[in-house]
């Protein structure tokens, strides 16, 4: 049914974005909630406030009507809580965006996970301070926000449905993941791959969610509460940088290297954000109940990285930093390597 009004919670980012002209090209009214640091998609009503401000949530909220919400930013159960809860408000149906992440916080972990494999007993929480932490801090909030929506839809019939994605890759994606990848083969020094390449991949194409949240729109309420969404393929990681070399058309000049080796010449797990412990590997079956079949990583890689290549960020992945020691590495490692 066209003429929606549809309410995009933390809609001014990369996801939020591509949502918005999904939903307008399909012809609903889109308002984004944010507290206004960032402009709103163009054409879309932005109704500013800090959803941690219980009063300013209920001001920007009450005795306004919603046909159906996506929330891009709950992190944790109060964030739920919060807005749903607002009095005089009608949300209608409510999709929250939820990580893969919550699997990597169980036993289960490596995938690809099936939805009810989130329920795997927990791994223990890492040292405060480190990276794994924040990772798990991330996860266990995510988590949590899930455990908050499905006890409204239990207790109080909030028509609630949770999506997981896994890393997504877009065109205007400013988390410069991919970059970091693309400045690395475009520089034509060595590319460390920790553990061969070997480390498997399953993104997901950002076109895909927004087609996807207009389809739950437009349609039936699902059968269940929590989907996997993600591309067809898992390709290793050495298969993804071949494809994105071959858009690039660069030879990559690739060296192995165990994970260990790269810890003890001091570079930071961040060089390679495609692979390691925190990178999430879904099972989208389920989601084929309600039509849902994602784009293959050949048809939408190259425009994602020509986009990239027409719009270079003005800065580095925080990661590229150490570049000049993982070519100290690929020296040790690979002498003929330049």
């Amino acid at each position: 049914m066209a003429g929606q009004a549809v309410l995009l919670v933390g809609g001014t980012g990369f996801l939020g974005a591509h949502t918005a002209r999904a939903m307008q090209a399909a012809g609903h009214r889109v308002s984004v909630l944010s507290r206004g640091t960032r402009d709103a998609p163009e054409g879309t009503d932005h109704l500013r406030a800090d959803r941690r401000d219980p009063a300013a949530l209920a001001a920007a909220l009450e005795g306004r009507r919603f046909d159906f919400t996506v929330d891009f930013a709950a992190l944790d159960a109060v964030d739920i809580e919060r807005l749903l809860l607002v009095p005089y408000a009608a949300l209608g149906r409510y999709v929250m965006i939820s990580s893969g992440q919550v699997y990597l916080v169980t036993e289960r972990g490596r995938g690809p996970c099936l939805e009810e494999e989130s329920e795997a007993a927990l791994v223990p929480e890492p040292a405060a301070g480190s990276d794994d932490h924040r990772e798990w801090l991330y996860g266990m909030g995510k988590r949590r926000a899930e455990s908050a929506l499905l006890a409204l839809r239990a207790s109080h019939g909030v028509r609630a449905v949770v999506l997981r994605l896994p890393i997504v890759q877009g065109e205007a994606d400013v988390s410069l993941r991919l970059w970091a990848y693309i400045e690395r083969l475009l520089d034509g020094g060595s590319i460390l791959l920790p553990d061969g390449g070997r480390w498997p991949t399953r993104h997901l194409y950002a076109r895909d969610l927004a087609a996807a949240l207009v389809r739950l729109l437009e349609g039936r309420t699902p059968r269940e509460a929590v989907y996997n969404l993600a591309q067809p393929d898992i390709v290793p990681l050495r298969d993804l940088l071949e494809r994105i070399a071959r858009t690039l058309e660069v030879k990559p000049r690739f060296v192995d290297v165990a994970r260990a080796e790269i810890e003890r010449a001091g570079i930071p797990r961040a060089f390679s954000p495609y692979s390691g412990p925190w990178s999430s590997l879904l099972d989208p079956g389920r989601a084929g109940e309600w039509g849902f079949a994602g784009t293959r990583l050949d048809d939408y890689l190259p425009r994602v990285v020509r986009w990239h290549l027409e719009h270079r960020p003005p800065a580095s992945h925080p990661g590229y930093a150490t570049r000049p020691l993982e070519r100290r590495l690929a020296a040790t490692l690979a002498p003929s390597a330049p």
